[in-house]
Parts: structure tokens; C-alpha cells; sequence
């Protein structure tokens, strides 16, 4: 075993062992020329014996062995291991009686061994890898001064055959990898003369094998490059540094075909003893390109229609704005695309998106930028214009265009457009605000009526800042309970008794005291907790109703108006029959007012539960009924028990003839149909006089109260209402 080091000593011997493995000959069979070189020391030194030692970490290896067999011996107490260690030729006059080597054992040196000396070999970095080492069977007290240096001269002849070896071991690893690689590696001359190219090379470039060496290397060039490559070439021959070593870059290359193509290039400069060499490794990165190209249209188109996308036409926009120059943006929005969707499949949503793709762009000027942002929402550009004139009437082109039908999978689709208009100057104004001007242009557009276009003016984005800041206070004042129910009586018309009352929704707003419904509600139809908030008023409903009833009031029937998005979620059975158990109430406790609104919009996620509750006594009203285009028709669809007739044709009943007929109408349907009738905004006993001669038997109305708090409502109860005084005395 090696005796134990210290750190420096330690360090020196890691490097020492880490140079011997990188000659990789420790292991391997000694070439015949290093056999030569030790037979040639042998003879010339006049002696039996010589061989080359190399020192792992604990053995000493022999190898090209002259006149010994012995191939392998401790390394510790050997004394080749002496011999490497040393500054000068090592010798050991006999061995068998000097006191350098008394810590060693002759039975693990050569065969009858007296006389040893050594060179040690040492690399030009200053490795020490082992020893020249021969030796004689008998004792040699007079080994010369020229001995010694001739030993030392073919110690460094066989250090010189180690480098040797070492390069051919590299150059014949870096040729083969050369050869399996994948990638493309060539080699030139000072002169631009290639020298070398890999299988993969000649493949790249569609030469033989061997054909390409000898060629000048602008033979793979196109030649529209090559007077900047002599040139190039010239600098690094005349020793001038270059940018390009050691980066990797793209290049056009040229096949022996002429065709050209993009390749990555990494170029290494060395100098050897036969002047500057440069090296390139190269890859043909035509698919990545393919692939880079269609990323790039991917980026920039919609991949359904063809046309950019949201994202180029935000930089073409903003290309015209920040030219200092006009642009106008439309918005357009297909009215009622969802339906679409919803009813036939995305499929054929999809067909009609790209249907509406190809004839949207017939409509308007070459110059003019298309693009389809997302959904059924489409935008074009007009770069350069900024006449609300010339906006108007392209406008009116394309809702004219739009009123031919499209037909798609045997599906006629009649599609309107809703347009919105802005129109803007840079760099006054920035691309993304004239989009959302547009965008508030084309709500308005929505909310006028669809089919129409709308041109932005600022009064809508203070209408949509304002709408957003109410959007805010709804939050707030939702997870403050701040909303409250308050109640207006319902009446019977033959006695002036209270039969029920209508719970109506207000705020009690903080700051701005109690508000009603037409301050908020349409804020808060959209809001996504319109549905908890809808819960609460079934269940607040239920809770006051038994309130009244647990005080001794008579009972009364309790109407609700709940929110679409709560009856979308298709549990309002399951929370109507919930909160009446909870109370105690019977089902005729409660009666679901339904808008016709929501009856147009009612499919079975909304229908079945309100037939639910029908067949389980809960009273169903149609409110409004009259004031909409599918009044008669849900009157088939509905499950009622009775319809409430709109305040505006009982306003001027005592003047309008036409009010009077229609109410009269209404009555009369409402019987032939077994539905009872209550008459909303009675505010005068004449309105309440005729209503009840025309057969009307409830109303509802100023006349009697407006909505008010609980307490207020169980007052009524208690006492004759004045209404009921009123009414008596009559």
C-alpha cells in the first residue's frame, strides 16, 4: 500500500494518476515500436534487461519488458518508484545490499536483479508517469556518466512515443466521433483548401465520399456571400482576431445541387505545426424554420378563419398611431351567435364564423385590415381615415351585405351585426384605447337594439366608468348585507282587503341612503352573485312571511321576482320547498313572479323547476304580461296561476280607449284560461272603480302603499287599511 500523503503531496499524485489514465496505456498491450525503443536501451547499454515502468496508484505496471517476465509489482518499496521520484538517472549499484531500497522486497523485482537504474519519464506539463528502467544481473559499481545520459535520452524517446500515442489515441476518437455524429464537421486550410469533412458533411452538401476534400470551401457558399468570405478568410490568415470563433450563428449553405438553405454554424480557429486551421460544425435547420414560419403565422393569424388575429392587429394599429396619422376601428359582433352555438353545436358556429370570415372582407377596401379576435367578435382597420361620414356608410355596406342569408349544412342562418366605431388620431390616443372605444361603441350598439352601428363619443366611457364603479359598490354592499326587502300590498278589489304583497328589492346604501331598484338593478342582474343574493331573498321571504303569521296577522301570499341567472342554476324547487318547510309555511305562502324576459330566454334547466313548484302548490305570475312579443305563446309553456297586468295600460285606462280594450282583453283571455288577474300602478279609486267593473278582482299601486318595511306592513294588518274605509264608504 501507498503510504498516506499530505494535502499538497496528495494534490500533486490526484493530477499525477489523473495524466497517466489520460494516455489510457495502462491497461493496454505496449506497441511494438515502444518494444523496439526498450530493446534498443538494452543493447546499447550492454545489459539484459530493460522495460518501461508506469506507476498507478498502488502497482507498478511494466510494460515492452526486455529479458523479465514480471509485469506487475507493488508500487510501494520498488525501486522504478524511486527512479520516477527522482531529478536525475536513478542507480542502484546492487541491490541486494543498498539501504535506499531496505523497505522493499526482492522477491517482487526481476529475476536475479543486482544491478538497476531509471529515467524517469516526465510530460511537458511536469506529470511524472513512471521510469525507463534496465537492469543486470550482476553488480555494476561503475555505471558512467555517458551511460547515464544515453539512459536518459531513451527515457525521453519513450516519453516522446507516449505523446505520440496519446495524439493518435485523441485524433483517431475525435475522428470516429467525428464520423458518427449527426452533425456536419469540416475543416480548411489557411488557404480555404478543405482538409476535412465528416459522412455527415458530405451528406449535408450531397457530395461523395472523398470528393470534397481538396475543394475550395466556397464550393458549399452561395455567391452572393463569397466576396465576404475571402475576405474574412483574408483577416484570419493575417492573424486578425474574428468575432464569429466561438459563436454559434446562422448561414445560408449551398448544396452541390445549387439549392440553398439555412444552416447553424459554429467555427473553431486553431494553429498546429502546419499553420492556421479552421474548423466549422454545421447542421441544416431548414425544419426549423418550416416550423419557426408556421409559428410565426400561428402568432398572427386565427387558425378557424384565417385572418390576423387580436395580436397583429394591435401592432398595425399601433404601426398607423404612432405615425402620427388617422385610424378608424370597427368592432363587429354577430347578435345572437350563441344561440347558434348553444342549439346546433360548435361545429356549425364554427362553419358560420368562416362563412362570415370570407364574406366580411367583400365589403371593404383592399387597405382595410380584417381580423377576428375571438368568439363571433370581428375588427377591421382603417388605416389613414378619420372621417365618421366615410365610417357611417361603410358601416351601413356591411349590415346591408349581411342581410343575404347564410347557408350552412342545410342550416339557414339569417346573422345581423352590431358595429361599433371609434375613431382616433396618434399619438393623442394609443391603440388599446381606441379598441376599447369601439368596444364601449358596440355595447351601445347591443343595448340600442343590435343590427345597428354606434360611433364612440366620451359621454360612453364615463357612462362605463361609471358602471364599473357601481359594479364595485354592488360587491361591497352584497358582502355588507345591505340589501333589504321591503313589501307593497296587494289588494282585493271587491272589499279592499290585503291579500299579499310584492317583496321589492332596496339598498340602504351607507352614504346614499335607501335606494330603489332603478338605481342598481340592472348592475346587479349581471353580477356573478346574483344568484346567492337571489337564495337570500327566497329564504328572507319565507322568514318574514312566518314572522307575520307567528304575530297573530292574518296570512298573506308573498310574490317574489327572482334574478335569470338564479333560475338558470335549476334549484329553485329544491330552495322554495327548503325555505317553506323551515317555516312551517304552506306552498300557497309564496308565489314566483316571472318576467317575460325570462320566459323568452326559458328552457328546461328553467322550466322544470317552476313546474315543480307548481304541482306542489306554489303559485306562479307572469308580471308585465302584455308589454313583450311571446306573452300568448308562454302562456302555453308556463305553468300560471296569474298574470299581472303592466302599470302602463292602466295609467291612462280612464282616458285611452285602446288601454281600456286591452286590459278588457287581457281579463277576458286571463278567465278562458282559468288565471286570476291583478292590475299593477292603481294609484286613483276611478282606476280601481273600473278595473273592478271589468272583472279585475286584485290590484296593486300607489293607491294602497308604496313598498315599505315589515313593520309597516304588519300595521296594515292589525287595523283597517284607509284605502278599506275609503272603499266601504263608496
Amino acid at each position: 500500500m501507498t503510504p498516506s500523503l499530505s494535502g499538497s503531496a496528495a494534490a500533486i499524485e490526484a493530477r499525477r494518476l489523473t495524466a497517466l489514465r489520460s494516455y489510457r496505456v495502462i491497461d493496454t498491450v505496449a506497441t511494438p515500436e515502444l518494444g523496439r525503443l526498450t530493446a534498443l536501451a538494452a543493447a546499447s547499454l550492454g545489459v539484459p534487461m530493460a522495460w518501461v515502468a508506469l506507476l498507478d496508484h498502488d502497482t507498478c505496471r511494466r510494460h515492452a519488458c526486455v529479458g523479465t517476465t514480471t509485469t506487475q509489482v507493488p508500487r510501494h518499496g520498488a525501486p522504478c518508484a524511486a527512479a520516477m521520484a527522482a531529478d536525475e538517472v536513478f542507480v542502484v549499484p546492487d541491490v541486494t545490499c543498498d539501504p535506499r531500497l531496505s523497505a522493499g522486497s526482492s522477491a517482487d523485482w526481476p529475476e536475479n536483479l543486482r544491478f538497476f537504474a531509471g529515467a524517469a519519464l516526465v510530460t511537458a506539463a511536469g506529470d511524472r508517469l513512471g521510469a525507463l528502467c534496465i537492469g543486470d544481473t550482476e553488480a555494476n559499481a561503475t555505471f558512467s556518466v555517458e551511460a547515464r545520459q544515453m539512459l536518459a535520452s531513451f527515457a525521453a524517446l519513450a516519453m516522446a512515443h507516449l505523446d505520440l500515442r496519446r495524439s493518435d489515441v485523441l485524433n483517431a476518437a475525435s475522428a470516429g466521433f467525428a464520423k458518427a455524429s449527426e452533425y456536419s464537421f469540416i475543416a480548411i486550410d489557411e488557404s480555404g483548401t478543405i482538409t476535412f469533412v465528416n459522412p455527415a458533411g458530405e451528406a449535408l452538401f450531397g457530395y461523395e465520399p472523398g470528393e470534397m476534400i481538396g475543394q475550395d470551401i466556397e464550393i458549399i457558399i452561395p455567391e452572393p456571400f463569397r466576396k465576404a468570405h475571402k475576405v474574412g478568410l483574408a483577416r484570419i490568415a493575417s492573424g486578425c482576431p474574428t468575432k464569429l470563433a466561438g459563436r454559434t450563428i446562422e448561414l445560408p449553405g449551398q448544396r452541390r445541387d445549387g439549392s440553398v438553405f439555412p444552416m447553424e454554424f459554429s467555427m473553431s480557429i486553431w494553429e498546429d505545426r502546419v499553420g492556421i486551421g479552421i474548423g466549422a460544425i454545421m447542421r441544416d435547420i431548414s425544419e426549423w424554420r418550416a416550423r419557426d414560419a408556421k409559428l410565426i403565422q400561428m402568432a398572427h393569424h386565427d387558425k378557424l378563419t384565417g385572418l390576423i388575429n387580436r395580436a397583429s392587429f394591435d401592432e398595425d394599429l399601433q404601426t398607423v398611431l404612432a405615425g402620427g396619422r388617422h385610424a378608424t376601428v370597427m368592432l363587429l359582433d354577430l347578435d345572437g351567435f350563441k344561440e347558434v352555438n348553444d342549439s346546433l353545436g360548435h361545429a356549425i358556429g364554427d362553419a358560420l364564423l368562416q362563412a362570415v370570415a370570407i364574406r366580411l372582407p367583400t365589403c371593404v377596401g383592399g387597405t382595410v385590415t380584417v381580423a377576428r379576435f375571438a368568439g363571433d367578435t370581428f375588427a377591421l382597420l382603417f388605416p389613414g381615415s378619420g372621417d365618421p361620414l366615410a365610417a357611417g356608410t361603410c358601416a351601413a355596406t356591411i349590415l346591408d351585405t349581411f342581410q343575404a342569408p347564410f347557408e350552412i349544412s342545410g342550416h339557414t342562418f339569417h346573422v345581423s351585426i352590431s358595429i361599433g366605431v371609434a375613431i382616433g388620431t396618434g399619438p393623442e390616443i394609443t391603440g388599446d384605447e381606441l379598441v376599447a372605444d369601439a368596444d364601449l361603441a358596440l355595447y351601445r350598439a347591443k343595448r340600442d337594439g343590435r343590427h345597428c352601428m354606434r360611433l364612440f363619443d366620451p359621454t360612453l366611457r364615463s357612462a362605463i366608468v361609471a358602471r364599473r364603479a357601481l359594479h364595485d359598490e354592488v360587491t361591497r354592499g352584497l358582502e355588507a348585507s345591505e340589501f333589504v326587502l321591503h313589501y307593497q300590498p296587494q289588494v282585493c278589489l271587491v272589499n279592499g282587503r290585503m291579500i299579499g304583497v310584492e317583496a321589492l328589492l332596496r339598498w340602504q346604501h351607507p352614504q346614499r341612503g335607501l335606494l330603489l331598484p332603478g338605481a342598481f338593478i340592472e348592475t346587479l342582474e349581471a353580477h356573478p352573485l346574483a344568484a346567492t343574493l337571489g337564495r337570500w331573498i327566497v329564504a328572507e321571504a319565507c322568514r318574514q312571511s312566518a314572522a307575520w303569521r307567528a304575530a297573530g296577522l292574518p296570512p298573506i301570499r308573498v310574490a317574489v321576482n327572482l334574478f335569470g341567472s338564479h333560475l338558470q342554476e335549476g334549484s329553485l324547487a329544491r330552495e322554495v320547498m327548503s325555505g317553506l318547510a323551515q317555516h312551517g309555511l304552506p306552498a300557497d305562502a309564496l308565489e314566483i313572479e316571472v318576467t317575460e324576459r325570462i320566459a323568452l330566454q326559458a328552457d328546461s334547466t328553467v322550466l322544470d323547476p317552476i313546474r315543480e313548484l307548481h304541482r306542489l302548490g306554489v303559485a306562479i305570475a307572469f308580471d308585465d304580461f302584455g308589454t313583450g312579443y311571446a306573452s300568448l305563446s308562454s302562456l302555453k309553456r308556463f305553468p300560471l296561476n296569474r298574470l299581472k297586468i303592466d302599470r302602463s295600460f292602466v295609467r291612462d285606462i280612464l282616458t285611452d280607449v285602446h288601454d281600456a280594450e286591452i286590459v278588457r282583453a287581457i281579463l277576458g283571455m286571463a278567465h278562458s284560461f282559468g288565471l286570476d288577474v291583478i292590475a299593477e300602478g292603481i294609484e286613483t279609486f276611478e282606476q280601481q272603480e273600473i278595473l273592478r267593473r271589468m272583472g279585475c278582482r286584485e290590484g296593486q299601486g300607489y293607491l294602497y302603499g308604496k313598498a315599505m318595511a315589515p313593520g309597516a306592513i304588519a300595521a296594515l294588518l292589525e287595523r283597517k287599511p284607509p284605502w278599506q274605509t275609503v272603499a266601504s264608504a263608496a
